[in-house]
């Protein structure tokens, strides 16, 4: 039985571990430490700090001694992370490896190639998006064994924190690094709900003080790589009060990251005002440079300016070291004026068109206004607490009316930044005929996400207090209608649910019986796709057409269903079960109508074709591709081999003629290697 629940907060900047001790729990309170972690914070120094700057720096081999990089469990760490690699990456930015969490949630690039850092000389070693989560984590593991030798992290209750907005690949990537390091109890826990379990937590029973029924909490939480939104309404149930997490925002790739660039640019301007030129390179350093001059002003009240030194690589360039400062004065304009403008709530994100040709990078919103994207979100969301009672849209309301504001995230330490958002948003409550929302205090905008996480881990032990949440969207799969191939059309394509909003952790849905079949043998695509609007979507509603941005398509998946017993690229018919794991991840499970066979689809994302990595005990363990994989549970009869293959005789030959598989298209899958699309492999 382990003694400690854990929390950690696997963030872009920062990552932190928070704990409970278990034993010294007393109903709602459940007293919250901070795990003080070392790493290097020098060449060849070690220290203690609550957080891990997430970040890897990959030294030149002449750069560093063996003995710089000796850690009190290791004297040859496999990679050099936390203080030292940012400060190191501060001088030389070509061989930093930031914003890892960024790229583990971006499906444009295999998130299992070594890529990063990106655009580095070919003598800068590379890693993967997975590998950047894995030696995070395997640092954090390593600190907390030293600190605890008897009672071992992999033997705690562990909740490892994601933002909302992740997709379901993207957690199944955060659990597979947390398999990696030995962590195979970790279960996922969205990060604006863990900032809210913190101020629960912090509050001592006393939140219910601060809130009452019918009210809506908007958790805005602005991190190093994202800003996720949130709404949880406030409900009774005999007597006493329940919070329901009812809405989350999309996947906005706007956060930290792009302040540090934003004052960066504001440093370049005043340089060059002087005559002073600077190189991309430089960029890169002014960059991180402004990221640490930004967290001293906005971490203490008595700082107004901070120093910031761009590195220079002699006098070709620029004689000397190039030295400027960043004022107070100016990271308030330039982040509340650039990312929190005052905006009606009518407005929303521009809509920039892309351009044929762009460099490798990560999907950053294209508008920086943080106002715009919660403006859409909570137009968005009018419907959102429809199925709660007592909560009653407003007669002509144009967006959704929080009536209490919680925020997260560094950023906010500007006080400057939390009342702009504040008057923001109770502006647009005004105008919408609403009372103004008030703002909630009491969670440490630096370690809440961590410390929410541990008090969960103590929640999940029927104690404290539970948010109802379960999946923050529906999902759907792709299903493709039998009919006759009509030039210039393809076939239609429903959207079939799987799992409604709000399905909880643990818990399975079987879908009606409909008619359905996958192809076996053959490579296939299955199509998915999630909505965080619709929410009166049941398990097997099918939809053959949905309003523009209600519905979004996630990244495909492709797999080799195994034939077992059948011809290869037979259809099988099959019922259709789903299921939200412990750890919050989605599965598909297909079962054999005849046979008992079972095929799982879940969200993995191997590259097809990718080599998977080498399985030892801290490395990313071996998995069939895309995490799918066939698992007969009653071995077929020869009498019922011959049904099935009987009962597709037909279902097949009307698919060859319907032109969805014959000749011509066989023929040209063969040559792309075999391919069909998802809404050919589940068939109606």
């Amino acid at each position: 039985m382990s003694k400690y629940s854990v929390g950690i907060d696997l963030g872009t900047t920062n990552s932190v571990v928070s704990f409970v001790d278990l034993s010294q729990t007393d109903g709602e309170k459940a007293p919250l430490e901070v795990l003080e972690i070392p790493q290097l914070t020098s060449p060849g120094s070690v220290g203690d700090k609550k957080q891990l700057p997430s970040f890897i720096y990959q030294a030149h081999e002449a750069e560093l001694a063996p003995g710089d990089i000796v850690l009190p469990w290791n004297a040859q760490p496999e990679a050099i992370v936390g203080e030292i690699a940012r400060q190191l990456g501060g001088k030389s930015p070509i061989r930093l490896v930031a914003s890892g969490k960024s790229w583990l949630s971006h499906s444009g690039v295999d998130r299992r190639s070594a890529l990063l850092p990106l655009q580095s000389p070919e003598e800068v070693k590379r890693v993967s998006p997975l590998q950047t989560a894995i030696e995070y984590l395997r640092h954090m593991r390593d600190a907390w064994n030293a600190r605890f030798p008897d009672q071992p992290l992999e033997q705690q209750d562990l909740v490892i924190t994601v933002p909302a907005s992740f997709d379901p690949a993207a957690r199944e990537l955060t659990v597979e690094a947390a398999h990696a390091v030995g962590l195979k109890q970790a279960v996922l826990l969205e990060e604006p709900q863990s900032a809210l379990y913190s101020w629960i937590q912090q509050s001592e029973g006393k939140w219910r003080e601060q809130v009452k029924p019918g009210d809506i909490i908007l958790v805005v939480d602005v991190g190093g790589g994202t800003t996720d939104l949130s709404l949880i309404a406030v409900t009774e149930d005999q007597g006493n009060l329940v919070l329901n997490r009812v809405a989350i925002g999309d996947h906005i790739l706007l956060g930290g990251d792009n302040m540090d660039l934003a004052l960066a640019y504001v440093l370049k301007a005043k340089l060059q005002s002087e005559g002073k030129r600077l190189e991309p390179w430089q960029i890169q350093a002014l960059t991180h440079g402004c990221r640490d001059a930004k967290e001293k002003l906005l971490t203490s009240d008595d700082t107004q300016e901070a120093a910031v030194v761009v590195p220079s690589r002699g006098s070709s360039l620029i004689s000397g070291t190039l030295r400027t400062s960043l004022t107070r004065a100016e990271v308030d304009r330039t982040l509340v004026e650039g990312f929190f403008p005052k905006v009606d709530l009518t407005e929303r994100p521009l809509a920039q068109a892309r351009a044929g040709l762009t460099t490798l990078g990560l999907p950053y919103a294209k508008d920086a206004r943080i106002t715009c994207h919660l403006a859409a979100f909570l137009g968005r969301q009018i419907g959102a607490t429809s199925e709660l009672q007592g909560f009653t849209p407003k007669d002509g309301a144009r967006m959704l009316h929080p009536t209490a504001l919680l925020l997260n995230g560094g950023v906010f330490k500007a006080t400057a930044l939390e009342q702009r958002l504040l008057d923001v948003l109770n502006s647009w409550l005004e105008a919408d005929g609403a009372p103004s929302a008030r703002l909630l205090h009491g969670a440490d905008l630096d370690l809440a996400v961590a410390r929410g996480a541990a008090y969960y881990g103590y929640v999940r032990k029927g104690k404290g207090v539970r948010i109802k949440g379960g999946t923050g969207a529906a999902y759907y799969v792709g299903v493709e209608s039998a009919m006759p191939a009509v030039p210039g059309f393809e076939p239609p394509i429903e959207a079939l649910c799987i799992a409604p909003f709000g399905m909880e952790e643990g818990t399975e849905a079987d879908l009606p019986p409909y008619e359905f079949g996958v192809v076996v043998g053959e490579p296939v695509h299955f199509r998915f796709f999630s909505s965080n609007v619709r929410r009166d979507d049941g398990v097997g509603i099918r939809l053959d057409w949905w309003p523009e941005g209600e519905i979004e398509e996630l990244e495909a998946i492709e797999i080799t269903l195994t034939a077992e017993k059948h011809r290869p690229g037979e259809v099988v018919p099959v019922h259709l079960a789903a299921r939200v794991t412990e750890v919050g991840t989605l599965q598909l499970e297909a079962v054999a109508r005849d046979g008992g066979e079972r095929w799982k689809v879940e969200f993995d994302v191997r590259a097809s074709g990718q080599p998977a990595p080498k399985e030892d005990a801290d490395a990313a363990p071996e998995a069939p591709i895309l995490g799918i994989e066939a698992e007969p549970v009653a071995e077929p009869t020869a009498e019922t081999a011959q049904e099935a293959a009987s009962a597709e005789e037909a279902p097949a030959a009307e698919t060859e003629a319907s032109g969805e598989s014959g000749e011509e298209e066989s023929a040209s899958d063969k040559q792309k290697g075999g391919k069909k699309n998802f809404w050919a492999s589940f068939k109606v």
